[in-house]
């Protein structure tokens, strides 16, 4: 597992919870020394593992926990070169929605080694969709439901969001879009702001 997806998992518990949660998840996971490191790869165990640690210390599903990591991911200050990087997939969220079969390719042209999960988009009628999540990771529908729900708040999108889990590794998200213009949605320009 890439240490960019193993580190993102580190700075969610310290930027929401603090660094002494972290600690915790670290110490019941045997992680020596206690932060990873964004370049290096992982052995695949580690991350499951760190996400069932992530949800004893913080006493919560770790359903729930997964996908306030994507609501994270797009939505703190910390991490706004991924909602950078998820609103060039479109102009409205159904856009957005139809460029999701790309993210991975489009996340590896940032970091070559960078393996996403699997993600699949199908249409339906009446602005339904399915998002297939073909994951090692279980509960990776959970994190791609809150980084949907960030994003069509960002697009001022009204959308329902369920998840319906299949076999091990593949899960869906069933998306019906209610209203694309529910909202003004947030602020974006193509060029990054300068301070």
């Amino acid at each position: 597992m890439h240490g960019l997806i193993n580190r993102s998992f580190q700075n969610f518990t310290c930027d929401r919870y603090g660094r002494d949660a972290w600690l915790k998840v670290a110490a019941q996971v045997e992680l020596s020394p206690p932060d990873f490191e964004a370049m290096l790869s992982y052995d695949d165990a580690i991350a499951p593992a760190v996400l069932d640690a992530m949800a004893r210390v913080l006493r919560r599903p770790r359903d729930e926990v997964m996908e306030d990591i994507g609501s994270y991911l797009v939505s703190h200050p910390n991490t706004e070169a991924v909602r950078r990087l998820l609103r060039f997939g479109g102009m409205n969220f159904e856009d957005f929605l139809h460029s999701l079969d790309d993210l991975p390719d489009r996340a590896r042209m940032a970091v070559s080694d960078l393996h996403l999960p699997a993600i699949e988009l199908h249409g339906h009628a009446d602005g339904r969709y399915s998002l297939i999540c073909d994951s090692p990771i279980a509960g990776f529908g959970y994190l791609m439901m809150g980084i949907l729900r960030v994003m069509a708040d960002d697009y001022g999108s009204l959308a329902l969001l369920e998840l319906e889990s299949c076999e091990t590794g593949r899960e869906t998200v069933r998306i019906q879009l209610i209203d694309t213009e529910f909202a003004d949605g947030r602020a974006f320009e193509l060029g990054a702001g300068t301070t």
